[in-house]
C-alpha cells in the first residue's frame, strides 16, 4: 500500500509541475494560445480550470502525504538509550557473594632495584 500511494503522489506531483508550467504568471499561458473565435472554452474558463486543477492537485498531494504516514514500514523498536541497553546487558552480580573490588595493582611495587645474578652484595 505504501508503494501504491507513493506512486500516486509522484504522478500527482508530475501533473502539478506540468500544469504550473502551462500557466503564465501574467494571465496568458494556455489561454492565450486559443484566442480564435471558435474555441470551446473561453479565456477565463481556461484560466479557472488551470487554477482549480493546481489547487486540487496540491490538496491531493497534501492529503496523500498525511495518509501515507499510516502505511510507513515499521522498524524494530530501539532501546531508548545506549546506557539503558548496557545496564540491561550487564552481567548479574550475586548479592550473597562477599567480594570486594580490587583497585590496586596485581603485584605490590617496591622502590628497590632488583639485583642481577652476577652482582652479589659484598659482605
Amino acid at each position: 500500500m505504501y508503494v501504491f500511494i507513493s506512486v500516486i503522489i509522484l504522478i500527482a506531483a508530475i501533473l502539478l509541475i506540468l500544469i504550473v508550467l502551462v500557466q503564465n504568471s501574467k494571465g496568458g499561458g494556455l489561454a492565450s494560445g486559443f484566442s480564435s473565435s471558435n474555441q470551446i472554452m473561453g479565456v477565463r474558463k481556461t484560466t479557472d480550470f488551470l487554477e482549480k486543477a493546481t489547487w486540487s492537485l496540491a490538496g491531493t498531494i497534501i492529503v496523500l502525504c498525511i495518509i501515507i504516514t499510516a502505511f510507513l514500514p515499521r522498524q524494530a523498536q530501539v532501546n531508548s538509550s545506549e546506557i539503558q541497553q548496557q545496564v540491561n546487558e550487564a552481567p548479574l552480580i550475586d548479592p550473597n557473594a562477599a567480594t570486594t573490588p580490587d583497585f590496586g595493582p596485581a603485584q605490590p611495587q617496591t622502590n628497590s632495584v632488583p639485583l642481577l645474578p652476577e652482582e652479589e652484595p659484598a659482605n
